[in-house]
């Protein structure tokens, strides 16, 4: 069984769950976005484009770009989102000294439309609360210098 965290690290857990929370909810809502522009590429045949001649958002088939190519974008933009989420969840589960399973776990909250939004919630419960008991304990145990 791997060791407890040390409590000198709470505060970089603190601040690494924060980070966490915030990519975990990029990463959702882009996910989201990026469900609905696979569904209107492939079977529908559509992509968004920004600024073409169709007007400033527009609907239009594949491999017919003249303007902003909005899908590519939004493809783009869970990548990287996601790289950072993968980034933020393998510090947070070293902090926590977690075995790796964990990070695949949460991992998965990236690939897996919503799954983000209920990971999140229930890493920040589980990590909050984990935190707040050792923080109580530690407050109850006496010191040697107490005596």
């Amino acid at each position: 069984m791997p060791s407890a965290p040390r409590i000198s690290d709470f505060s970089r857990i603190r601040r690494t769950l924060g980070v966490y929370r915030v990519l975990a909810y990029l990463t959702g809502v882009f996910l989201l976005i990026l469900v609905v522009e696979i569904i209107l590429k492939y079977p529908l045949g559509l992509e968004a484009e920004i600024g073409g001649p169709y007007g400033p958002i527009a609907l239009i088939p594949v491999d017919t770009h003249t303007a902003f190519n909005l899908s590519l974008a939004i493809q783009i933009a869970h990548g990287y989102a996601y790289l950072a989420y993968l980034v933020a969840d393998f510090v947070l589960i070293t902090y926590l000294r977690w075995p790796i399973t964990r990070f695949l776990l949460i991992a998965a909250g990236g690939v897996v439309p919503l799954l983000s939004f209920f990971t999140e919630h229930r890493i920040t419960r589980e990590v909050s609360g984990y935190l707040d008991a050792r923080e109580a304990d530690a407050r109850t145990v006496p010191t040697e210098a107490s005596h």
